[in-house]
């Protein structure tokens, strides 16, 4: 019953914030900017309201108090640690958000300057999950039923590169209407799924609620957008997700249900590297991935549901591979 609610709040309070949101960002001129290297027939989103994320951070957070408040007050802070380590990647995605609408272009804060706050976060989190008795500092192998033990300062370094690259991979799918909702809409169902069974009722909310705020918002962002998560949202999304996997100690579950993200990355990193190695040859169209697939005809509806049943296939196959991990 408990799911039950923390869909519906989050579900009903994300779309409802959605109603006021939407038109206050336009009357704030807050427009989704387009990078100049970015492809030419994305130019007709330009005025198109960004930061749009604020809308399921606020259903989720609702979500989380009016269903997990049992937890939260009986000591149970699972919930609560990942949506703040989410938040505070939101917050960052904020700022970036907020540069770019300040100055009118498609670039916020720093690389370096990003990739130093999300860094602090990562360290300070795995340290937080440790103290409180989720995380083991272990390294659980999916299928095998390995687990490996590495020493406590290496785990650290694994996990902060694990949860920054998560994050920016979610960042950089977010590039076409409604993708990085819809992909990560089954990645939540399967952190929903393992919670279940292993147990994690406070963890379980948090994924119920993640699944809510996306469905609502999907109804605003879905194909002709009426509105971006920006960065606000998605760096958000990438700390959700990332904050699941390693609240549950399944890390390396990641690498199957984020395929989508994993090769949006891989896409962008190898066609920069070839660029550079081959002095302005490409072997894209043009990355990250979804481009280079819009540029061979794929319209974006196309790549939404193909890219989001592939991570659904994705997801009932990692469950299956870590549904050993906890004895039930």
């Amino acid at each position: 019953m408990r799911l039950v609610i923390s869909f519906v709040v989050a579900f009903a309070v994300a779309f409802g914030t959605g109603w006021f949101l939407i038109p206050f960002l336009r009357r704030m001129k807050a427009g989704q900017g387009v990078k100049e290297y970015g492809p030419a027939w994305h130019n007709s989103k330009q005025d198109t309201p960004t930061m749009g994320g604020l809308m399921f951070i606020v259903g989720i957070a609702a979500a989380v108090l009016a269903a997990g408040w049992e937890d939260l007050a009986s000591g149970n802070f699972g919930a609560g640690f990942v949506f703040l380590f989410a938040l505070v990647f939101g917050i960052i995605g904020y700022i970036d958000d907020y540069v770019k609408v300040k100055h009118h272009h498609g670039d916020g804060l720093s690389a370096g300057m990003k990739f130093l706050l999300q860094l602090a976060a990562a360290i300070a989190f795995t340290f937080l999950l440790r103290k409180f008795g989720y995380l083991s500092f272990d390294i659980y192998i999916p299928f095998i039923n390995v687990t490996l033990h590495p020493q406590p300062w290496l785990y650290t370094v694994f996990a902060a590169f694990v949860m920054v690259g998560t994050v920016n991979a979610v960042n950089l799918t977010d590039g076409i209407d409604g993708l990085a909702t819809g992909v990560t809409m089954p990645v939540s169902l399967f952190f929903l799924s393992v919670s279940v069974l292993w147990g994690k009722e406070d963890l379980s909310i948090f994924s119920a609620a993640l699944f809510g705020g996306l469905c609502a918002f999907l109804i605003y962002n879905f194909h002709p957008a009426k509105v971006f998560m920006g960065d606000t949202g998605s760096l958000f999304l990438g700390g959700a997700v990332c904050g699941l996997a390693f609240a549950l100690d399944i890390p390396v579950a990641l690498i199957l249900v984020g395929v989508i993200y994993i090769a949006e990355t891989l896409s962008d990193i190898i066609q920069v590297t070839y660029f550079k190695l081959s002095h302005g040859k490409r072997i894209f169209r043009m990355a990250p991935l979804h481009h280079h697939l819009e540029m061979g005809g794929w319209t974006e509806v196309k790549l939404f549901m193909v890219f989001t049943l592939i991570t659904l296939a994705a997801c009932l196959l990692a469950y299956f591979g870590v549904m050993n991990r906890f004895p039930i």
